[in-house]
């Protein structure tokens, strides 16, 4: 007794349960079938609940109501894997594959000339073995034998330009073929007094083919709408899905978000929020959980995205030979023994960074420890360089020995340790596969990126979550109060996904495989079934990166049936963002007082801070705050100007001329060259990195000779270069000045003038010149050499007509005015006179606190 009946499409899923519940019964009602030893099978584990409960509104005796796996599972508990067989676990299946293909001539060599093509090859290799397997386990089992042998008919390898994909497949078929039998075997010999299937989003094949061979009665009760015409039914309705449509992707999240939110507000809980594009649902999360909206997410994301695969990660990159300080840094700071001593491992930080702060010798100490510690751990992932993926996975066990507790505690950090089965003993498959893996340590860093990639985190169920996040296919039928659904555009609703790596679309049809028109069919049919959810919103947006996209086909056939039967299109509304109300909380310019925090010295750049902005004094001064020297940044233009500091200060002090006698410039070129490249060496920079700044180096070295021949023969010699110099503050109000001057010259008659390189455009320079008072730097460094009356000039070195000498006139006079005005600010100061924040330009548009004063949110009063 075979019976078929197809439910209206138009039921909300609360009422076709009701509906799928009676038809059961009075089926079994009129065969005189035992409730209680019938086989309910559903499509997915989701709708266990609300069939269940559909079938327990009513009396008596009910029948069994299971998937196809969560049956199996009872019945046959799954085999372990099986050594070299396909597992179905995608990183066992592909370390089997590249073991299996390496045994092959062509693969050894492959392997070894192109590691990327090969391990794309093992990729779509398992792809295709893993899709001719499910097709197959989705066959009864007597029919297996004659299905593999049209299989093979079909793809016996050939000649011609697609060989050696040909030869992948017909080995992925022989691989596949070898697979053991399914857990869901066991559905085959059970014998129920019938089976009732429930079809939803499509046909199960598994369920069908076990419905086809057994012998006793069978209901199949079909939910979905006609292929032909999936949305004929719902367009006759007067009610229609709205559609959104929003200008690109940040928008489509925001109102993604907001139908969200309005869904909960009138009160349609739970809300189903459709994951057809993975990056725009991580923002839509984002902006749920800023407003405290519990969500659950039945997707999940990517293994290596989560703060628990970092660690070995981490370590990993850490280990490598070429790894810097920036990945060494990265791994220490979550390392159990750095964490342990916090002090040591920010002395260790400060010393990488070079960021000029002097720590005792005994904090030095424990610094120097922490990294030897450190050291003879990262040395041991080091040698040998190569061996077997086990050997290399019990080298990483003992890296994290100090870590595996707490990865094991975390939500995300124990499946990171089973995808690298570093959580327990290893199965004789695994076991197998890993031993015949041969990497190198870069191998095997790409080897366990690539696991962790291909793993799943799924968070824990929140069962009272009003938000579910979750794919499409697993949306139907389910007690949804609202569906929000982004993505309903040309791209992402509607187009089918392509077939598995080595099978084409018209070979997956000569196969029974599942084409792309099948796959469409099928995401066609969940999509009519979400539409029995009284509140549907579909999103889209119009452009995306500047190309202009179309709504669904999907959509536009919904629009056409509507058309049809005489309804409205889907009313398109433009986005507008929820309003809400906020108290005005206006923002003024800070005036922070800081009289009895302010620094016992002044540098150059601190004064001129002062004078330019005291806010921006406050911020650097008082508060102490300043941007964190890059660990690995790249050579830029103030690190040419420093080593060029350098090298000029070494190539006179090693120069030092008679007083009044010229020194023979013949050599000056090659000695300027050969400091360049010792303080190269001595800074520790990479003569590579320094490269594109040597082209101007080089260029400046004939014209900086060009200059000082001129300004010796006139009396003029270099007298000490970088010393430091301090202003006591006598009894005047004001702090300790200190610097470093780069440059003082003797000239004739005893007289001394100090010279400030500069590698910027010389423009700024002289304007600043020829105003004196409003030059900082070189009267600042005047008045450290009072009461000595001393000239001062700024030095170009790195322009059209560098070197160029611009003078600072008066600088003597210019430095007492500069004391005497700090005097008297530093008693405003000192008395609590506030440091406000000016706001003006240049100084702002460059300014490292503008973020801190909020100079872009003063209001505008």
């Amino acid at each position: 007794m075979h019976h078929e009946v197809r439910l209206s499409a138009v039921n909300a899923p609360a009422a076709l349960w009701k509906q799928a519940a009676d038809q059961v019964h009075a089926w079994l009602a009129a065969g005189g079938l035992p409730a209680r030893d019938v086989m309910v099978l559903l499509p997915y584990a989701p709708l266990l609940a609300p069939a269940r409960g559909a079938f327990a509104t009513r009396a008596g005796w009910q029948p069994r109501i299971e998937t196809p796996h969560t049956l199996a599972s009872v019945l046959a508990p799954a085999a372990p894997a099986a050594p070299g067989r396909l597992s179905f676990d995608w990183v066992l299946d592909a370390l089997a594959a590249g073991a299996l293909l390496r045994s092959r001539p062509f693969g050894a060599d492959w392997a070894r000339r192109d590691r990327a093509g090969f391990d794309a090859a093992v990729a779509a290799f398992v792809d295709a073995a893993q899709a001719l397997a499910r097709a197959a386990h989705a066959l009864a089992p007597n029919r297996r034998p004659a299905w593999w042998g049209a299989v093979r008919e079909q793809t016996r390898a050939a000649g011609g330009p697609a060989a050696l994909e040909a030869s992948l497949l017909a080995l992925a078929v022989e691989w596949a073929a070898e697979c053991p039998a399914p857990a869901t075997d066991a559905l085959f010999t059970l014998r129920p007094a019938a089976w009732v299937l429930l079809r939803a989003g499509g046909p199960d094949p598994l369920s069908e083919q076990v419905l086809d061979v057994f012998g006793g009665p069978t209901l199949r009760i079909d939910t979905d709408p006609p292929p032909d015409a999936p949305f004929a039914e719902m367009a006759r309705q007067p009610a229609a899905p709205r559609l959104i449509e929003c200008t690109g992707a940040e928008q489509e999240a925001r109102a993604a978000a907001d139908a969200v939110l309005q869904a909960l507000q009138a009160g349609r809980a739970p809300v189903a929020l459709i994951a057809l594009d993975r990056l725009l649902v991580r923002r839509v999360r984002a902006l749920l959980e800023r407003c405290g909206v519990p969500l659950q997410d039945e997707t999940g994301w990517r293994l290596s995205t989560t703060r628990a695969a970092v660690r070995p990660m981490a370590l990993l990159r850490a280990a490598l030979p070429t790894a810097g300080a920036d990945a060494r840094l990265e791994w220490l700071k979550g390392w159990p023994p750095a964490r342990a001593t916090p002090h040591a491992l920010q002395v260790l930080e400060s010393v990488w960074r070079e960021d000029g702060r002097r720590w005792p010798a005994d904090a030095k100490t424990a610094a120097d420890a922490l990294w030897a510690r450190a050291q003879t751990l990262l040395r041991g992932l080091l040698q040998p360089s190569v061996r077997s993926l086990h050997d290399w996975l019990g080298a990483l066990r003992q890296g994290l020995a100090t870590e595996l507790d707490a990865l094991a505690a975390d939500a995300a950090g124990a499946p990171v340790l089973r995808t690298l089965r570093l959580d327990g003993p290893d199965d004789a498959a695994w076991q197998q596969a890993t031993r015949a893996t041969p990497l190198d340590l870069d191998g095997f860093v790409a080897w366990v990126d690539s696991a962790l990639e291909q793993g799943a985190f799924v968070p824990p169920v929140d069962a009272l979550a009003p938000v579910v996040l979750t794919p499409l296919s697993r949306a139907v039928l389910r007690p949804f109060g609202a569906v929000v659904l982004p993505g309903a555009d040309d791209v992402r609703l509607g187009v089918p996904q392509a077939p598995p790596g080595l099978i084409s679309d018209a070979l997956a049809g000569s196969l029974s495989l599942e084409t792309r028109a099948e796959r469409l069919q099928r995401q066609r049919a969940a999509l009519a079934q979400l539409l029995r959810v009284p509140d549907v919103v579909l999103l889209r947006r119009l452009a995306d990166a500047g190309e202009p996209m179309s709504p669904s086909p999907d959509v536009q056939w919904l629009d056409l049936e509507r058309e049809r039967a005489g309804q409205p299109a889907l009313a398109r509304v433009a986005w507008q963002p929820l309003l809400r109300q906020q108290p005005i909380s206006p923002m003024h310019r800070p005036a922070p007082s800081a009289a009895a925090d302010l620094p016992a010295t002044l540098s150059a750049s601190a004064l001129e801070a002062l004078r330019d902005c005291p806010y921006r004094f406050f911020a650097r001064s008082v508060l102490r705050l300043g941007e964190v020297p890059e660990l690995a940044a790249p050579l830029d233009k103030r690190d040419y100007g420093n080593w060029l500091h350098a090298v000029l200060d070494r190539f006179h002090r090693d120069r030092q001329p008679v007083q009044g006698v010229p020194p023979d410039s013949a050599d000056d070129a090659a000695r300027l060259a050969a400091v360049a490249h010792v303080m190269t060496a001595e800074l520790r920079l990479d003569a590579a990195d320094l490269l594109p700044f040597r082209a101007s180096f080089d260029a400046f070295v004939p014209a900086y000779l060009a200059w000082l021949a001129p300004r010796e023969a006139a009396g003029w010699f270099w007298q000490e270069g970088e010393t430091e110099y301090r202003l006591e503050p006598g009894q005047a109000t004001r702090p300790l000045l200190r610097g470093r001057v780069d440059r003082i010259d003797q000239g004739p008659g005893g007289a001394r003038e100090l010279l400030d390189y500069k590698t910027g455009s010389a423009a700024p320079l002289k304007k600043r010149v020829k105003d004196p008072l409003e030059d900082t730097q070189l009267a600042f460094y005047a008045a450290l050499l009072s009461p000595e009356a001393v000239g001062a000039a700024y030095l170009t070195l790195d322009g059209r007509e560098s070197p160029e000498l611009l003078v600072h006139p008066d600088s003597h006079l210019t430095a007492q005015v500069l004391l005497s005005g700090l005097a008297d600010e530093w008693a405003r100061v000192q008395a609590g006179a506030g440091l406000p924040a000016l706001g003006e330009a240049p100084v702002c548009d460059y300014c490292e606190a503008r973020g801190l004063c909020r100079r872009d949110h003063w209001s505008a009063a």
